[in-house]
This record gives structure tokens, C-alpha cells and sequence, in this order.
């Protein structure tokens, strides 16, 4: 994980990140009533521009990650293409046939799969989680009882992955790890849930009483360590989509 942190800052990691979740949700809505092929093709390379240039990770890396990309525009396109209705027929064969209708429908479903598939990624990439909820506590005034409960479960995470390495690694040594088939699947699924869930109540419990007698649980102002706030490169965000917005418009009017 620390790998994927390390990547150089771009404008769009200092981008406001409540900003940044208001314009995402906003443009998967907007996506998905958008039905003009070309428009669709238009979104996605704009998009698909942020996350090249301004994701900050490394061109090995990008390559890597679009590779699920193409799978999910494959495995999205294709089955509409292959299985679609139509009255323009390009080919037939067997239970495949490909209309012209079929064509562009499966390549819309797909382009739109790969609209949402990059957007969420570049968020991802470019915005830190304790960012993300500092911004939601300060800009959009989230109850930071909420906040810093998914901040701290966040952090157990580690924790847990830990301590069941630590659970398997002691049963490989005892010998338990041998009992195979259904069984053995069932029997490893007891002794792994019980002592992790067993130690999640008693963390969370410790947390929910850390958290009572620091006040969490009034509606009392607050002081934060991070300050988030907006800059310029929020305005450069907001133009780079307001463009994108009247291009696309453009294109459907055109």
C-alpha cells in the first residue's frame, strides 16, 4: 500500500477533496443519461487525460491499471455487441449475432463502464482518506463522531491483517493447518473468526470510550489538526470540468 502512496503531487491531490466527491458523484449522474456515443467518447478521454498526467504515479504503473480497464470495457461492450437486437445485421453466426443497434449500445455500455472505472480511480489516486473526511468535517459539516469512527476503522485495518498473519503463522507451527476438504475449510473459518472478532469488540470499545471522554458525541465547535481549505487549483478543477461540460454540449448540439 505504502507503494501506491508514493507518487509525485500533482494540482489535482491539492484540489479540494469534498470538491472533488461533489464533481465525481455529480458526473457519474450526469453519465448516466447520457446517450450519444460520440459525447460518451468525448467524457472519457478527458477524463482519461487527469489520470495520465496528473495521477502522479509512475507510466509502469498506469499501464498496469489499464488493464482492468480494457477488461472491464471488453467484458462490458461485448456482451451486448455479441447479443443485442437489431435490424441493421452485420453478422450472424449461431447464438451470436451482431447488429449495427447492438454495436453501439454495447460500445456506449462499455465507454460509460470505463467513464466510471477511471473517475473512481483517479479520486482514489489523488485524494487521501484523512483528507477526504477532514474536508467532509470542515466543508460539509460532518458530525466528527462519524468521521473519525471510519478514520479509525480505517487505521484497525493494518491491524487485523496483522494479527490473522500472526493467527495462521501459530497454527502453521502448532500443525493445525493440515485438515483438508470441507471440513477443513469450516474448522478454519471458526478458529480465524472467533479470535479476530473477539479482538475488533474489544478495540472497538476501546475506541467508542476514548472517543466519549474526548467528547466526540456533542455538537461542541472544534479545532482540527489539518486545516483544509480551497485554492486555486480547486478553480482550475472547476474550469477543466466546466470545459469538458460546454465541449460535450457542444458535440450534442453540433
Amino acid at each position: 500500500m505504502k507503494e501506491w502512496e508514493q507518487a509525485k503531487e500533482t494540482w489535482l491531490h491539492r484540489v479540494n477533496p469534498s470538491l472533488k466527491l461533489g464533481m465525481a458523484l455529480l458526473l457519474c449522474i450526469a453519465v448516466l443519461f447520457v446517450r450519444n456515443l460520440e459525447i460518451m467518447a468525448f467524457i472519457g478521454s478527458g477524463l482519461l487525460v487527469l489520470f495520465l498526467l496528473f495521477t502522479g504515479q509512475p507510466l509502469k504503473r498506469i499501464l498496469l491499471l489499464l488493464i482492468p480497464f480494457c477488461a472491464i470495457f471488453v467484458s462490458t461492450a461485448s456482451a451486448m455487441i455479441m447479443f443485442g437486437k437489431g435490424e441493421t445485421l452485420w453478422f450472424e453466426w449461431g447464438l451470436i449475432r451482431i447488429t449495427e443497434e447492438s454495436f453501439l449500445r454495447g460500445m456506449l455500455i462499455g465507454l460509460r463502464a470505463m467513464v466510471f472505472a477511471v473517475l473512481g480511480l483517479t479520486f482514489a489516486l489523488t485524494t487521501r482518506p484523512v483528507n477526504l473526511f477532514y474536508s467532509l468535517m470542515q466543508q460539509l459539516r460532518l458530525d466528527p463522531k462519524y468521521a473519525y469512527s471510519f478514520m479509525a476503522a480505517l487505521r484497525l485495518i493494518p491491524i487485523m491483517t496483522e494479527e490473522f498473519e500472526t493467527i495462521r503463522n501459530a497454527r502453521k507451527v502448532r500443525g493445525s493447518e493440515k485438515v483438508k476438504g470441507l471440513q477443513g475449510i469450516l474448522f478454519r473459518m471458526k478458529v480465524y473468526t472467533i479470535p479476530l472478532l473477539s479482538g475488533s469488540i474489544r478495540r472497538a470499545h476501546r475506541i467508542a470510550v476514548a472517543m466519549e471522554a474526548k467528547r466526540f458525541s456533542g455538537n461542541e465547535s472544534r479545532t482540527y489538526y489539518y486545516k483544509i481549505g480551497f485554492s486555486g487549483n480547486d478553480f482550475v478543477f472547476l474550469a477543466y470540468m466546466a470545459l469538458l461540460a460546454v465541449m460535450s454540449y457542444g458535440r450534442s448540439i453540433g
